[in-house]
């Protein structure tokens, strides 16, 4: 790699807008993402079949760490009224028929697109709401319990709106830190849209990989008396292994709409960054147990616009002495530090990285000792300590 010897001066009082993530994780003899027959997701890239984890794949594990961090879950579901009943049966007492009559009007006082089935115990499109919102919906409908009960039996009465529309709305309508960072499309219901602020691509290999077959056996436990020694059952999985490059970004605009308070915005960003770093989709993790770190984590704050590194890995790394890990690292340094020429560094607030190699990747921005500090560096410069900004004017 060609030494950085003009480098462009980081300017770190511009107003930070993104905050780049960068990973490369090796994973062993794995599956952790399957298409519809049960192989190991692919894509074509650079001429070459690569492995892939779709962006849902890792990106359903990163929001429940982050909502595990946060202790605020959002559940995506179509059972909610069903939800509501139960509640109303098993905590409040109430008789099957009014409890599930109370979660059928959940959905009908509610003026919106939504509609009911299987025998309105189901919404026909997926809600994204608090896990709160099933508990404030039943205590809405215990309020209009007599409403409830004069409409019991009469097919009619029951069609009709009977809770206040408002109040389930305000419900529908709610988010949590969980919604504000990975939003919600219900263009069902008015108002309830929430523009995410995560984005996050598909993981791919960084060199071409193929499927490895593995043939097991499953032995019947209960016959092991019998003469005719054999298996129970026999099959065949599909596997693959390699370095994956993985990348997201935080649009800290968009969070700031969707918590405009900075203390709780931090606190959200922290949590979807930790999570990003450490999550792992968990399929085939009994058989597997790809449970790695990443190998190396490249932090940008932009104050211009997100940028993936991506088309470092166009052209597939060859493997070397060392494998796949360590060609991978230095493709990735090589073409950061290019791309940085060709754009300047007047966009970059900040730059650092993190990973098992001993010495710095002179492309990547300073070296940190951790990936807890190279976070908590990041959000320092988005979210700094009143009076932190100043002095690094002044400086």
């Amino acid at each position: 790699m060609p030494e950085p010897t003009s480098r462009t001066t980081i300017d770190s009082r511009q107003t930070p807008r993104f905050l780049d993530l960068h990973v490369l994780q090796t994973l062993p003899f794995s599956n952790v993402n399957r298409d519809d027959l049960g192989s190991p997701k692919t894509v074509m890239f650079g001429g070459t079949t690569r492995t892939r984890v779709s962006s849902q794949a890792w990106k359903r594990p990163t929001r429940q760490a982050a909502e595990a961090s946060i202790g605020e879950r959002a559940l995506r579901t179509r059972r909610l009224p069903q939800q509501v009943a139960h509640l109303l049966r098993e905590d409040k007492g109430w008789p099957a028929e009014l409890a599930e009559l109370a979660g059928a009007q959940i959905i009908r006082s509610a003026e919106t697109k939504l509609a009911l089935d299987d025998g309105d115990r189901t919404t026909a499109s997926l809600l994204f709401l608090p896990d709160s919102a099933a508990g404030v919906l039943a205590a809405l409908a215990e309020e209009h319990r007599p409403a409830l009960e004069k409409a019991l039996g009469n097919k009619a009465a029951e069609k009709k709106p009977l809770l206040p529309k408002d109040r389930v709305h305000e419900v529908l309508r709610s988010r949590n830190g969980s919604i504000a960072l990975f939003g919600r499309m219900l263009a069902e219901i008015p108002g309830a849209g929430v523009d995410g602020a995560v984005q996050v691509a598909h993981a791919f290999t960084t060199h071409s990989t193929s499927v490895q077959a593995d043939f097991f056996t499953a032995v019947d436990d209960a016959e092991q008396w019998a003469t005719d020694a054999g298996s129970g059952h026999m099959n065949t999985g599909e596997y693959s292994s390699g370095v994956f490059y993985r990348y997201a970004t935080l649009d800290l605009d968009d969070l700031t709409r969707n918590v405009p308070e900075p203390a709780t915005a931090r606190i959200l960003a922290e949590a979807f960054a930790t999570a990003f770093l450490n999550s792992l989709p968990s399929a085939k993790k009994t058989s597997t147990a790809p449970h790695t770190v990443p190998d190396l984590v490249h932090i940008a704050v932009r104050a211009d616009r997100p940028v993936s590194f991506a088309a470092a890995f166009e052209e597939p790394v060859r493997a070397t002495t060392e494998g796949w890990a360590g060609p991978s690292r230095t493709a990735l340094s090589e073409y950061a530090f290019r791309v940085e020429k060709l754009l300047g560094s007047s966009g970059i607030v900040h730059s650092a990285h993190a990973g098992v190699m001993a010495k710095p990747l002179e492309g990547l921005g300073e070296q940190a000792d951790s990936y807890a500090g190279l976070v908590s560096d990041a959000l320092a410069r988005i979210y700094p300590e009143p009076g932190a900004a100043a002095e690094r004017e002044q400086s």
